[in-house]
């Protein structure tokens, strides 16, 4: 085996095209990553943009979230019905396509990728900048870090539909595990104050 091979994995052929199939155990981290670590930096960044309003920022805090809980639905429900409509696999770009025209298409595959190319670099510069606010002597090596990291994605999907969704099952679901236990506590923490939770770092 070649170098190349070893890390860009073997080349296929089409006919093995049915044995990269994935279950949804391994699809859920390939396919929904984009949506689930929005859920990492989003709420942050509206926050950080709402509270330089004050009081009358955070007043705008309930009626975003409903509408982004809103649009997410909307999403959810057009995803079902694309499944449906095409259980043999379609995209946005097959079915804007065949309802549409070509040029719509092309238009929504032309969002797609700039909307992969940007979530791709929101998330990797969210991440590096929680992991520099833990940890400020990395602060000189940012750009390093965020290159390393956008390196590491590509080699990693270049492999192939199996691997890249085997390689991010575990950072998937322990994010989701991550989360899942911060929205208990918290939970758990505003019951057993009575809704009145103590902060960690009591303000002056």
């Amino acid at each position: 085996m070649s170098l190349y091979d070893a890390i860009m994995g073997s080349p296929l052929a089409s006919q093995e095209e049915d044995g990269q199939k994935v279950g949804p155990i391994a699809g859920i981290p390939m396919l929904g990553l984009d949506a689930l670590s929005s859920a990492a930096y989003g709420p942050e960044a509206a926050l950080t943009v709402l509270l330089l309003l004050g009081s009358l920022g955070l007043s705008y805090i309930v009626p975003l979230t409903l509408t982004i809980i809103v649009l997410l639905a909307i999403v959810y429900f057009s995803y079902r019905q694309t499944i449906f409509a095409y259980p043999s696999g379609g995209g946005s770009y097959t079915v804007a396509k065949e309802n549409l025209a070509l040029s719509f298409g092309l238009l929504a595959a032309a969002s797609l990728m700039l909307d992969y190319v940007l979530n791709v670099a929101v998330g990797i510069a969210a991440g590096i900048g929680a992991l520099v606010s833990m940890l400020p002597v990395l602060h000189p090596y940012i750009l390093a870090m965020c290159l390393c990291i956008l390196g590491i994605i590509t080699l990693v999907n270049l492999r192939g539909i199996r691997e890249s969704g085997t390689a991010f099952m575990f950072p998937t679901y322990l994010f989701v595990g991550s989360l899942g236990a911060v929205i208990a506590m918290g939970l758990f923490k505003t019951v057993m104050s009575h809704g009145h939770p103590v902060a960690v770092d009591v303000p002056p």
